[in-house]
């Protein structure tokens, strides 16, 4: 008998796609295309994207998937999940979002067909994957000039346990990706990833982090998750290669996993200067000057620390008592 396929069962899924033979294909823009892409696909297909990262020659993404049979979409939800992907015509086969509306409006049998063709490819990992990978395939070769396969086979995946510990492992590993590749040694450097993005100010990044913190909002979840980063990412482990400094771990320890003010202002303006504000360098940093001056008068917040019985947290309190090699 045929075993139903377990990406096709509601849970949290740790996906991987890498490029066609490990090639390092991916730029900058390109990740940065990838990156906008990926929250399109997500609103549209309704997962609920946790963690990510987006690397020169593969990606990783942590969804949480619902069951389809227990999400009630109505009509016009459905319409609004359309207009994230096809707010306008260009994919062949499918009308804009106002000649959807149309459509739908209809309530005749080609309106059920499509109701059920978009239905379809929601609530689904699988096909979450495959709209994302194809639209950016073909974004891709038309850009660059290209043809040809984009992507190695198949994504991987994994189901994760939706437990704080398990979740909180796995998207550790999904944003140390820069850091153990040596690009950047704290991974709120490194913009395409799901933390980068969240300290840039992303809403939603932060939504997903603060998910798998256990939080309810980002400002009660930046601390905790950035001494889980700190703790699973120190390069103090013999044999390896790169890693968090433990310097910088001992500082982040210090600072009860709070980011300083110039700090944080410094990622905002690197993640705005890097194409989430248009306009000249000027305008960006007129910007950022703008942030600073509401931020010396806001109330400072103090983020809860995570409970001493977490392994990550202890784990860095036996380093500042342990001996630097």
């Amino acid at each position: 008998m045929k075993r139903r396929r377990v990406e096709g069962s509601a849970g949290v899924y740790h996906c991987i796609m890498r490029t066609v033979g490990g090639q390092r294909l991916l730029e900058a823009g390109d990740k940065e295309v990838l990156r906008r892409m990926l929250w399109k696909v997500a609103a549209f297909s309704g997962v609920e994207v946790l963690a990510y990262c987006v690397m020169s020659n593969h990606y990783h993404v942590l969804v949480r998937v619902a069951d389809r049979e227990e999400v009630v979409v109505p009509r016009e939800e459905l319409l609004r999940r359309y207009g994230a992907l096809y707010q306008r015509s260009g994919t062949p086969g499918y009308p804009d979002a106002q000649q959807m509306e149309v459509v739908l409006g209809a309530g005749d049998e080609a309106a059920l067909r499509w109701e059920a063709r978009l239905r379809a490819r929601m609530e689904d990992v699988s096909a979450f994957m495959k709209t994302l990978n194809q639209r950016f395939s073909v974004w891709y070769n038309r850009t660059h000039g290209r043809f040809g396969t984009l992507w190695a086979a198949r994504f991987k995946s994994v189901i994760v346990q939706n437990d704080p510990v398990c979740l909180q492992t796995v998207a550790a590993y999904i944003d140390l990706n820069p850091v153990r590749a040596g690009l950047v040694t704290d991974p709120g450097d490194y913009r395409w990833s799901s933390y980068g993005e969240a300290m840039g100010g992303g809403s939603a990044p932060q939504a997903g982090l603060a998910q798998v913190v256990g939080q309810g909002d980002w400002k009660h979840a930046a601390s905790d998750y950035r001494m889980v980063l700190f703790g699973k990412g120190y390069h103090g482990r013999e044999g390896e290669q790169c890693g968090i400094p433990r310097e910088k771990v001992l500082e982040v320890l210090s600072q009860g996993g709070k980011v300083p003010l110039r700090d944080l202002l410094g990622c905002r303006l690197r993640y705005m200067t890097e194409g989430v504000a248009l306009g000249s360098r000027a305008f960006v940093e007129g910007l950022a000057d703008a942030q600073r001056a509401r931020a010396g008068t806001s109330r400072k917040t103090h983020p809860q620390s995570l409970p001493a019985t977490d392994v990550s947290v202890n784990s860095l309190r036996n380093l500042q008592k342990a001996p630097v090699r």
